[in-house]
């Protein structure tokens, strides 16, 4: 069985479980179906708003497709997520590649 299909299965039983939702988003990601990972990413945040690695994650997707506003919002949100939840690492990641798109 592939990653996306196990992590589908433990969505199927555990529709709200943040880890396999992301992890399916990952999944996608290496992929290459960004579309579908975007989806994955905005559902995660939909119902887990202080997913912070989401926010980061799906920024540099965006980015990566030239979605350069898109990855400029989605890091911000990420930004006000990671300061509202005291994680400074990820604060300090997303504001560095915000510094580098928003130039």
């Amino acid at each position: 069985m592939d990653k996306i299909a196990g992590l589908r299965e433990i969505l199927a039983l555990d529709p709200e479980n943040s880890f396999a939702r992301y992890g399916v988003a990952m999944e996608l990601v290496g992929r290459g179906e960004t579309a579908e990972a975007m989806q994955e990413f905005d559902a995660l945040l939909a119902n887990d708003p202080d997913y912070t690695a989401a926010y980061f994650m799906a920024a540099q997707t965006l980015a990566k497709t030239g979605q350069t506003q898109e990855a400029i919002q989605r890091l911000k949100e990420g930004i006000e997520c990671a300061r509202r939840t005291g994680n400074q690492h990820a604060l300090s990641e997303m504001q560095q590649m915000l510094d580098e798109l928003d130039r």
